[in-house]
């Protein structure tokens, strides 16, 4: 079996974790499985996959596909608006130009199996695919959320044969969308060998550049990326609102992809505490490829999304560090934990909320305690990555039986680079 794994981003996040976890399983389970990765991007996932076994292909994006996303109005660089259909035009040419090449490696490599990650990689490999080959589609989003690209990829998706879906409310949201296609629901895993309890622990002053704060500062993070709808604004907000008198914030993260319009800087966010007057209790770190240290650093672990969150990785891996979480409850992250036993959650958005939920903990030491060894415990249930590995081949396996009548009557003829771009141009509309 020859797998190939396509990712937009050579940076590791939360998408990319769970790439990895899917390669080492596979590898594990099935020695014989050749595995390859083609990647949009460099950066440290390349080395951490080869690590694993896999063989692994940069193909960088263009930069104006790498920036396209839905936000209907972005800003370049001089502050200039452009609108998404305009983006989307002039991205065409180039993204014709990478699909072609796209193409030329998939037809060299010939897998079995292509397992996209990203909507910009489901839309390619769609493209791009050998007759041969089966297709999936990893579903780390609420497709409802991005009209524009999910207008294209129900557009291409007679070429999927199946879609992976990370939690059952993602699972709800992409049968709404793309009606026909089968939805098989893998919730991610994390790795309970490194995420644990113990080890490294991160110098976040250091780190941040704050001067060291005294050893019984309790320490309260968001571990996220820039994205705008991961609720920095309410985690300041509520960080204004705190009164403990012995308590320091952290900000860590970046925005590790290149989106247009879809990220905050760190200037803004910068700003935006020093507005709200706690510009001097508030450390801001670097995205962290490895954000274990980082956990076990906090005593309190803040999820802050301002919309519903398909799954909510950093819950999990917070989980399995033993910390304290504080959720904003809604989407997929229900399905993660039990309230008030293994984690406490809040109503999405509603900054007074998350403040209760913050000072209650912050004022009960017996009660993070509890909820720290509770939630190490659910983590080691919940996300053990044999499991995950378990799901993966065998619906791995149920994707390879349609290849056999694929060899028998293959897929039409790839079309020209102006029948795709025409294509393209009628399912905009």
């Amino acid at each position: 079996m020859r797998i190939v794994y396509l990712n937009p981003v050579g940076v590791i996040g939360g998408a990319e974790r769970v790439l990895l976890t899917a390669a080492a399983e596979i590898s594990r389970r099935e020695p014989a499985a050749e595995l390859y990765a083609v990647l949009g991007g460099h950066g440290p996932l390349a080395e951490s996959l080869s690590r694993l076994g896999v063989t692994v292909h940069v193909l960088p994006l263009p930069k104006r596909v790498e920036s396209l996303g839905d936000s209907p109005v972005s800003r370049d660089s001089q502050g200039n608006r452009s609108p998404l259909w305009l983006r989307m035009g002039l991205a065409v040419p180039s993204g014709i130009g990478y699909l072609c090449r796209l193409r030329w490696l998939l037809h060299h490599l010939q897998p079995d199996l292509i397992h996209s990650n990203g909507l910009k990689m489901h839309l390619l490999a769609a493209l791009s695919q050998p007759r041969r080959a089966a297709l999936v589609w990893h579903i780390h989003d609420f497709l409802s959320f991005r009209p524009a690209m999910t207008r294209l990829l129900r557009f291409w998706r007679r070429r999927c044969d199946a879609l992976l879906a990370i939690s059952e409310a993602v699972a709800e949201d992409a049968r709404r969308v793309i009606s026909d296609v089968p939805v098989h629901v893998i919730r991610n895993a994390v790795d309970l060998d490194h995420f644990t309890p113990s080890g490294p622990v991160a110098d976040l002053d250091a780190l941040a550049g704050l001067p060291p704060a005294p050893d019984d500062t309790l320490r309260v993070g968001l571990v996220a990326t820039y994205a705008r709808w991961k609720g920095h604004e309410v985690f300041l907000q509520a960080a204004a609102r705190i009164r403990h008198p012995k308590c320091r914030f952290y900000i860590v993260g970046g925005p590790i992809y290149r989106t247009s319009g879809s990220q905050y800087l760190r200037q803004e966010l910068a700003a935006l505490a020093e507005s709200l007057s706690v510009g001097d209790r508030v450390g801001f770190v670097d995205f962290q490829s490895d954000p274990a240290p980082v956990y076990r650093a906090l005593d309190v672990v803040v999820h802050a999304s301002t919309r519903p969150e398909p799954f909510g990785l950093t819950i999990a891996e917070a989980m399995a560090c033993g910390r304290c979480v504080v959720v904003s409850r809604s989407g997929g992250v229900s399905e993660l934990f039990e309230d008030g036993v293994e984690a406490v959650g809040f109503a999405t958005g509603d900054t007074a909320q998350l403040v209760a939920a913050l000072e209650s903990v912050l004022a009960d030491s017996l009660r993070r305690r509890r909820l720290q060894e509770q939630a190490a415990l659910a983590a080691r249930n919940r996300f053990d990555p044999h499991r995950y590995g378990e799901e993966l081949a065998e619906a791995y396996r149920r994707f390879m039986k349609p290849i056999s009548m694929k060899l028998i009557h293959p897929k039409k003829p790839s079309k020209s680079a102006q029948t795709i771009l025409t294509s393209l141009s009628q399912s905009l509309k």
